[in-house]
């Protein structure tokens, strides 16, 4: 692809490493830990996942653009994300929900995007040496300067991102699954049976779209709600949600978490919600190297020893061999072994690593919604 010299722009590694290219959204500098994600679609929902922040994101397909953005497919209310890398920005949009493009809705929300650069050289970086912070940025004459305020930056270890992003006032959600609109008006709604409350890491939509449409009232509360607070509205289950940064850093949701375990209380975590449910009860987590971020990783269910082909976007994992005797894992990734689910011994309640309501990805593992209303129903 031919560089715009006008537009032109790089991104710089702490590593050294520069890679030139074009910039497309806004023209600003961005700072943010640059992950590389394997999904062939979905970017929208990717990018407007709480769980990026801080993060610069790397699309591993292409070419990156194509079905334009639409508001029903927003995971949050903005994007948290630090900038975008792709091969090529598509020039042109094509779909019938389209609403803007994506160079248009980069400018809108201040996000930076460079296009025009090797994506493959630069995820092989990122595999073989790890994740690591880095930059885009307009201002292509000062590789040195950027450099500097790359290494001057926080690394994602330590990191109370999840803080960044909850929201600051409770609020009920009613909105189910999206359908298309020829069939909205015939769609049977699963009326609600049971209350839960869920705690706001980063929530995605989808993930409350999922438990409304499997008959849950979902109050969402803030990541420093105490437990007392969460147990005195006497929910039938409690759900903890996925987010960004350093799951050890979020000291306060590990406390409260640790009080509603001891409730005895049905609970379902998902990514940081499953890393601090983890941590509540005695394990402990640690960094991957690059994290998984991608809809292609293989999970086995160790109960049933199905594959589930699951969606994901996470770095730190929680360590098996810290597992105390009151937790059993459940599931494993078969790429790497890491503990990808977890269950509290004679309690009903559990985590998992991965994303059940993908957003994008393969919906193989949406059946664990599912689990959670059993749990809430036997001990109804």
């Amino acid at each position: 692809m031919t560089i715009d010299t006008q537009q032109a722009a790089v991104l710089v590694l702490e590593n050294g490493r520069v890679f030139r290219g074009s910039s497309f959204g806004p023209a600003v500098e961005r700072i943010g830990e640059v992950v590389f994600n394997t999904a062939l679609a979905g970017y929208q929902e990717i990018l407007s996942d709480p769980s990026y922040a801080g993060q610069i994101v790397v699309m591993t397909a292409p070419q990156i653009g194509n079905t334009g953005i639409n508001r029903e497919d927003m995971e949050g209310a903005k994007l948290h994300c630090s900038g975008l890398v792709v091969r090529e920005a598509s020039p042109v949009t094509s779909n019938w929900r389209s609403e803007t493009s994506l160079s248009e809705f980069l400018s809108e929300q201040t996000t930076p995007g460079i296009e025009g650069i090797d994506t493959r050289a630069l995820t092989r970086v990122l595999r073989d040496e790890g994740a690591m912070r880095g930059a885009i940025s307009t201002d292509v004459e000062d590789v040195e300067g950027i450099l500097a305020r790359v290494k001057a930056s926080p690394s994602m270890e330590g990191q109370d991102l999840a803080s960044t992003v909850s929201c600051t006032e409770s609020y009920q959600w009613h909105e189910p699954k999206w359908v298309p609109p020829e069939f909205a008006k015939n769609r049977e709604v699963v009326a609600t049976r049971f209350n839960v409350v869920a705690y706001d890491f980063g929530v995605k939509r989808s993930i409350l779209r999922d438990l409304r449409s499997v008959g849950c009232n979902v109050t969402v509360v803030g990541l420093k709600t105490p437990a007392s607070e969460v147990l005195a509205r006497k929910p039938h289950g409690i759900f903890l949600s996925n987010g960004p940064g350093d799951p050890a850093a979020v000291a306060s949701a590990i406390d409260a978490v640790r009080e509603l375990v001891a409730s005895k209380t049905p609970m379902f975590g998902i990514c940081l919600g499953h890393q601090i449910l983890s941590l509540a009860l005695g394990a402990k987590t640690y960094k991957l190297p690059f994290g998984h971020h991608g809809g292609n990783h293989p999970v086995m269910d160790l109960s049933t020893r199905k594959v589930e082909i699951t969606s994901q976007n996470h770095g730190f994992a929680v360590e098996e061999s810290s597992l105390p005797d009151t937790l059993r894992c459940s599931h494993k990734n078969l790429y790497d072994d890491t503990v990808e689910g977890i269950e509290v011994v004679d309690s009903p309640v559990f985590s998992v690593q991965y994303h059940p309501e993908a957003s994008p990805g393969p919906h193989d593992a949406s059946y664990l919604f599912r689990r959670f209303v059993d749990r809430m129903q036997s001990l109804q």
